[in-house]
């Protein structure tokens, strides 16, 4: 399935217990890091594991517009022969980045501190989603922004200059994008990068530069924060790696297991990096029963197996410092919330008016078609359970967003009415497979 495609509606019916093994895809966010650091590398890159959904798929094209040989082996393998820093070509085409938000402000980076006129884009989606935040630093590093949407959003068109200026950057707020995109524009500078983030974000890239041969420091910054220092202008090097799987994916059969009576799988190889693992810290203060077997390292990052039992939830609060470890899965979150017993709160949570789809009102309208009592209360989410099933039936508004669309058919599956969403074409963005890996887990989803 493609976002690019019709609508195609999907729904979710219940009454079939979850049992197997399964292993998400690779890990979106480190798919993206692996093609992009392999173009900046000098030497070969290969990657197994690579996320083969849309948004990655737009990343390796857009390293192909920028010099990459990027080629797809019989095996799977991916193999990235990069440019260099310094070594981007000339895009003849517009870099279309469809709904990829990550690739697109990371290439951002990318491409901006280097000598060349780049032109991005993407689908409905992506244009609505502003990119201040990321074109902020990067001018202050000498790139020219030449044109751009309302409110600086795509299409927008940057102009690198031949070395970008070493600065010291804050973040407005907790962001691996922001933070990664400074980083990597600031590979081009002829000097030290820092960046200043008084709550960490997640880590992947100054893991994946290290991986890669850059120096990069971390150290300690206030109470949550980190102060992130870059060398720039390094001789990257290509490297063999794994991507890990996608906690993020991983989230919709976990909490597919958790609310569906007799439950009990294993979800395989899952990324347990601290600054990505918010959501089974909250589930297993709910009540979760899930165990973390196998741990071992994969790809730089630290993964386990994950065995997940069905299992009675309760309520609890979730702080917003916690946010930035699981920003991506509170809508799956706000479903095991459904079903457990008392007042879930969940704080902090303007970042998801700002993703692939106001987040926090997709959920609250999804919440509201499942028969789910909640409240928004300023960018507060508080959904009231009773620990029964909610009602479901009812069909959720997609948005052009793949979590909105996994989140509520995982709610279908425990719900007694089922659930439907009006659109699950863009689910392959990050879960190609998931239709078919969550049937078979047992799972009944019918699509059309």
């Amino acid at each position: 399935m493609s976002h690019a495609d019709s609508p195609v509606p999907v729904k979710a019916r219940s009454g079939n217990t979850l049992t197997g093994r399964m292993c998400p895809p690779g890990d979106k966010s480190i798919s993206h890091r692996a093609l992009i650091l392999g173009l900046l590398a000098i030497g070969e890159t290969k990657v197994r594991g690579l996320l083969e959904g849309d948004d990655v798929l737009r990343t390796a094209a857009a390293c192909r517009a920028l010099g990459a040989q990027v080629t797809r082996e019989a095996d799977g393998a991916w193999r990235i022969a990069g440019a260099g820093i310094g070594g981007l070509h000339q895009p003849e085409q517009v870099l279309d980045f469809g709904n990829a938000g990550t690739g697109s402000r990371l290439m951002m980076g990318v491409a901006g501190s280097h000598p060349v006129t780049v032109t991005f884009d993407g689908d409905a989606s992506l244009r609505k989603r502003p990119m201040g935040r990321i074109l902020d630093p990067l001018t202050r590093m000498g790139v020219t922004v030449v044109d751009q949407a309302e409110g600086g959003r795509v299409p927008l068109t940057l102009k690198g200059p031949r070395e970008t200026i070493p600065i010291r950057y804050e973040t407005p707020v907790p962001s691996a994008q922001i933070k990664s995109a400074v980083l990597l524009a600031g590979l081009n500078a002829p000097g030290t990068v820092t960046v200043v983030e008084n709550q960490a974000s997640r880590d992947h890239t100054e893991r994946m530069l290290r991986l890669f041969g850059a120096q990069v420091s971390v150290e300690p910054h206030g109470e949550a924060g980190r102060l992130i220092t870059l060398a720039g202008q390094p001789e990257l090097r290509g490297v063999e790696l794994t991507v890990p799987a996608d906690p993020s994916s991983a989230a919709f059969p976990i909490v597919a297991a958790l609310i569906t009576p007799g439950s009990d799988i294993v979800v395989e190889s899952v990324m347990t990096n601290p600054l990505r693992t918010g959501l089974i810290t909250t589930l297993m203060e709910m009540g979760a029963d899930i165990t973390l077997t196998n741990e071992r390292e994969n790809g730089g990052e630290v993964v386990a197996d994950l065995r997940v039992r069905h299992s009675a939830l309760r309520s609890v609060e979730v702080p917003p410092e916690r946010a930035p470890a699981m920003i991506d899965e509170y809508p799956v979150l706000a479903v095991a919330a459904a079903f457990a017993e008392g007042e879930t709160q969940m704080r902090g949570l303007h970042e998801l008016r700002v993703k692939e789809s106001d987040r926090l009102q997709a959920v609250s309208d999804g919440l509201a078609a499942a028969g789910v009592a909640h409240r928004i209360e300023g960018d507060d989410l508080i959904v009231c359970g009773d620990g029964s099933a909610p009602p479901g039936g009812g069909t959720a508004q997609t948005h052009l967003d793949h979590r909105i669309a996994m989140s509520f058919l995982v709610l279908g599956l425990a719900a007694p009415g089922g659930m439907a969403v009006d659109d699950g074409a863009m689910i392959a963005t990050s879960f190609p497979d998931f239709v078919p890996a969550m049937r078979r887990l047992g799972a009944e989803i019918l699509e059309g």
